[in-house]
């Protein structure tokens, strides 16, 4: 599992949203930039799903991160203006304490001892970690994803604490599309006899995993895009003992990603964030969306959506947007024409890095 460089211990207890304790929580995190003296430049990342906190490359950490192209001097959240913080959710197993964490009550790997985890308890953690780094107030709090479904709720929760929202490809609340892929993909995990109940030694479950992420590729991309770039071809080998085994190139690419996909996540925590992203719901905050976002203070909003989307459709983007546009904020609503899916974020720069720097440069 990924190691953190940076760690910071919340002050316990740590009540989560719907029942349980954790006695102690870390959450990983990394920073770019430089914080002013008067702390008012700070912008803060919540990630997707399975991203650690190496959102891009530094001094202490070259390799290159998840959104190399968005962070970094002189590019859209541009880290020689601003000081850029990235944490690893709660729940996940790149640093933050989670599932796979030791439970210092009993010295054993918390598994499915770990309380429900939410949204909310996610940005709760990373709100508590800003503060603990003498950060009250950040310039923007910035999430593609499950990320946006974080930054939204942290904007909810913490009214105060971002003067800027920014959401990529997220929504208030899952639709039956993504909530049934999601339950898909926790039933092959949890189905692999090797998931034991949770209680998994070694590698665990390698093939719920394996199906579990080929299923979330098909979603992350364009069905335009898979039409174009594999069409019918062939994978070029063809094992004759294997007569329903691999034949065309884009069985070859699941493949290939779903092998370097496991062993890099821990199953138990796959699945905790992925149920956390189908109970949110903006309108548990006040009984509707409109209530749920009133909540939000922050003066400034960009909300962004892909027209390929199909497991975020972009009306679920134009949602978030029309409603604070009628609350008062100052609303940039960006719908994309990315090819690429609800994974535009991560490949189309040429569309993406122009809204989202000039966005954060007249806030």
């Amino acid at each position: 599992m990924y190691k953190a460089r940076k760690l910071v211990r919340l002050p316990g207890p740590f009540h989560m949203r719907h029942g349980g304790v954790l006695p102690e929580v870390d959450v990983a995190y990394e920073t770019w930039g430089t914080l002013r003296p008067a702390r008012d430049n700070a912008v803060l990342i919540f990630t997707g799903l399975s991203p650690g906190a190496h959102a891009a490359s530094s001094a202490e950490d070259p390799t290159p991160g998840w959104w190399e192209e968005v962070v970094g001097p002189g590019q859209a959240i541009d880290t020689d203006r601003l000081f850029v913080i990235c944490v690893n959710s709660l729940g996940s197993c790149h640093g933050s304490t989670g599932p796979a964490s030791v439970d210092p009550r009993t010295g054993k790997p918390y598994r499915l001892n770990f309380p429900c985890l939410t949204i909310e308890d996610v940005a709760a953690a990373g709100h508590a970690a800003v503060r603990e780094l003498g950060i009250e107030r950040v310039r923007a709090v910035v999430g593609p994803s499950m990320g946006g479904m974080t930054a939204i709720a942290y904007a909810m929760q913490h009214p105060d604490a971002c003067e800027a929202l920014v959401t990529i490809s997220a929504a208030c609340r899952s639709l039956p599309f993504s909530l049934a892929i999601r339950s898909i993909q926790r039933e092959a995990i949890r189905t692999d006899p090797e998931w034991n109940g949770g209680d998994y030694e070694g590698k665990g479950p390698v093939n719920g995993m394996r199906l579990a992420r080929k299923l979330g590729l098909m979603t992350y991309r364009s069905a335009k895009e898979w039409r174009e770039r594999f069409g019918r071809e062939r994978a070029g080998f063809h094992d004759e003992e294997q007569l329903f085994g691999i034949e065309f190139e884009v069985e070859a690419y699941l493949e290939m990603h779903a092998q370097k996909f496991v062993g890099t996540f821990d199953p138990n925590c796959y699945l905790y964030l992925s149920r956390a992203m189908d109970i949110f719901d903006v309108a548990e905050h006040g009984g509707s969306l409109e209530a749920g976002l009133a909540r939000i203070k922050a003066r400034h909003a960009l909300v962004i959506g892909v027209e390929t989307d199909f497991l975020f459709p972009i009306d679920q983007q134009a949602e978030i947007a029309q409603i604070l546009h009628k609350q008062g904020r100052d609303v940039k609503f960006a719908p994309l024409t990315s090819l690429q899916g609800h994974d535009s974020f991560l490949v189309d720069m040429e569309r993406f890095c122009p809204v989202i720097g000039e966005f954060l440069d007249r806030i």
